[in-house]
Order: C-alpha cells, then sequence, then structure tokens
C-alpha cells in the first residue's frame, strides 16, 4: 500500500486505458479552448486541462519507474488548431460534460482495480475533478438555456408496494400501459439528452472525415443515435409525458478536419462503450418489460456498431495494443 510494490496486471490495464483517455480529451480541449469565445467556457475548459496535464503526467512517472513504455496515445499530431470551429451553440461544453458522465464511471471501475497507494491517489483525485467541473459544466449549460430538465412529475403524497407482476407489463392487449414511474422516466430522458450529443458529434465527423470508410461509418452513427432518440420518445409520448430536448448545438459548414480519423474513431469508441453501459442500466432498472427488451436491442445495435468501428481502426493502424502477458508457451 506504501506505492512500492510492483504494478499489478489490472493496475497497469486501467492506467493504460486512462492515458488514452486523457490524452484524448486534452487534443479535443485544446481545438475547443482555441475556438472558444465564451470567457466562463474557456475558464472551465482551462481548467479542466492544467489538471488533466497534471495526472497525465502522473502516470508517465509511473510507467517510466515501472518500466513501461509510454504509450503513444493522442498527440499534438491528432488535433489541428487551425481548422475553422465544427461546432458552435454550446456543444464544447455539452460534449465536455458527457465526457466527464463517462470519466466518473471509469474511476469507480478502476478505483476497484487499483492495490497501489499512488495508483489509489490518482483516480481519487481524478474523480473530485470530474465532479467538480461536471458540476460547473450542468451550471453553465443551464444558466445559457443550452441544457433542459427532466419532465416534471407528480410528487407522491404516501408510499407504495407493488401488488401484482402486471407492474412489469408494458403491452396489453385491453387498456393503456402501466404509467411510466420516475426512475424510467430519467433514464429515458438522459438516453435522449445524450444521443442528441451524439448525433451532433457525428454529424460533424462525417462532415470533414477523409477516408470513405470512417466517413460511412459516422453516418451509420448518425442513424443509431435518431432511431434511439425515435425509440425513447416514442416512449415517453405514449405515456403522455411532456417532454423537452436540450436544444444541442449547430454544427457548421466547415469540412476542414480538427481531429484526426484516429482521434474520433476512438472517440466514438469510448461513447459506444458509455452507451452499452447506459443500455444494461436501463434494461436492468426498468420494471416495464417492454422498455427493458427495447433497450436491450438498443445494446445490441450498439454492440454491432462498436464492434465495425473496433476493426475500422485494427484496419487503418490507429488501435494501439493494451499491454498483455508475455507469450509463455
Amino acid at each position: 500500500m506504501n506505492g512500492k510494490n510492483p504494478i499489478c496486471s489490472s493496475e497497469l490495464g486501467t492506467l493504460w486505458l486512462t492515458y488514452q483517455e486523457k490524452t484524448l480529451i486534452l487534443r479535443i480541449l485544446e481545438y475547443f479552448m482555441e475556438k472558444a469565445d465564451d470567457q466562463q467556457a474557456l475558464n472551465i475548459m482551462g481548467g479542466l486541462w492544467q489538471e488533466l496535464n497534471h495526472y497525465v503526467i502522473k502516470i508517465e512517472d509511473i510507467f517510466e519507474q515501472e518500466g513501461v513504455v509510454i504509450p503513444n496515445g493522442f498527440t499534438k499530431e491528432d488535433v489541428n488548431l487551425e481548422a475553422p470551429k465544427l461546432y458552435d451553440n454550446g456543444f464544447d461544453i455539452m460534449f465536455l460534460r458527457i465526457l466527464k458522465e463517462i470519466s466518473m464511471g471509469m474511476y469507480t471501475l478502476n478505483m476497484n482495480m487499483a492495490y497501489r497507494e499512488d495508483v489509489m491517489t490518482i483516480y481519487e483525485g481524478l474523480t473530485t475533478t470530474t465532479q467538480k467541473v461536471y458540476k460547473l459544466a450542468t451550471h453553465y449549460l443551464l444558466n445559457n438555456g443550452i441544457l433542459t430538465l427532466p419532465p416534471k412529475v407528480t410528487m407522491p403524497k404516501s408510499t407504495e408496494f407493488i401488488k401484482s407482476k402486471n407492474y412489469l407489463n408494458g403491452f396489453r392487449f385491453f387498456g393503456e400501459n402501466r404509467a411510466l414511474n420516475d426512475i424510467e422516466i430519467g433514464n429515458l430522458h438522459h438516453g435522449i439528452e445524450t444521443n442528441h450529443i451524439g448525433m451532433q458529434l457525428v454529424t460533424g465527423f462525417a462532415q470533414c472525415a477523409k477516408n470513405k470508410e470512417v466517413r460511412q461509418y459516422f453516418v451509420k452513427g448518425k442513424e443509431l443515435a435518431k432511431k434511439q432518440i425515435k425509440t425513447f420518445e416514442e416512449i415517453l409520448l405514449e405515456s403522455n409525458v411532456q417532454f423537452s430536448a436540450s436544444s444541442g448545438s449547430t454544427v457548421t459548414d466547415s469540412t476542414i478536419p480538427p481531429f484526426s480519423e484516429k482521434l474520433m474513431m476512438f472517440c466514438i469508441y469510448l461513447l459506444n462503450g458509455f452507451g452499452l453501459v447506459g443500455s444494461s442500466f436501463g434494461s436492468i432498472f426498468s420494471l416495464r418489460n417492454d422498455i427493458s427488451m427495447k433497450t436491450a436491442l438498443i445494446g445490441k445495435d450498439i454492440y454491432v456498431y462498436a464492434n465495425e468501428g473496433i476493426k475500422i481502426m485494427i484496419k487503418n493502424g490507429w488501435m494501439e495494443e493494451p499491454p498483455q502477458m508475455g507469450n509463455r508457451t
């Protein structure tokens, strides 16, 4: 626990993946900061860049001390600061907020696989930074009218227990479906919100991608996001739930890529992982069978799409190989 024990496999693996994610976010932040026209947004992104860069250096120090080659990750070559603005209307902070959602989940998993004091300290510090920035981003977006709140619901006046397994039934041949509970509404709203941002992201990526296969992959991602939004909206409308999606952002008409195709593909790879976790969460914690089935099918679609992206990255030499055990056979 004193940080002197040799680094173990789980710690090396999670640090390696954290390094990939953090160097990617640093490059994205550098571009967004270069194009920012709002001082408050610039302050949020600049503060995050400084803190993440600090932890990237700490991870590099551990790798050097352990004799581990430092991963390539994402470098200055993966970002073009001279490229025109690709997104507008607060997209930088909207996307930053999504990245922090992903980070919060990753740090929880990574902390569970850490044993050395210095490794746990890194994830502890990153968690604090992420929660702080997530809060700042949420307040910024709400104050600027870019982010909308989930639907308002009737306040419960008493506690009730489920009295019949019919509560699980979503589809009925006679009568209306059981009303959505607040957990289900929250998950559906979150799915709409994140997919709106994802749709804007891949629209911009597709617009400036030069590789035809990569461009088609991003277009397919846009259609997948639209399909999920439609599914979630229909469930809410069928239950007469009033909702309003976030205003999202505006994709400009620029076709000059601000990021390398390697970076854009890895970014979608991370979001696919986030989408799989989200669909699993929605499926497990929904108590209406029809919603569970629909979110499970969405998870299948995301998995197939993610697998296609991995193959494209491998084909183009963009998928850096994680550290692994030596072949002892």
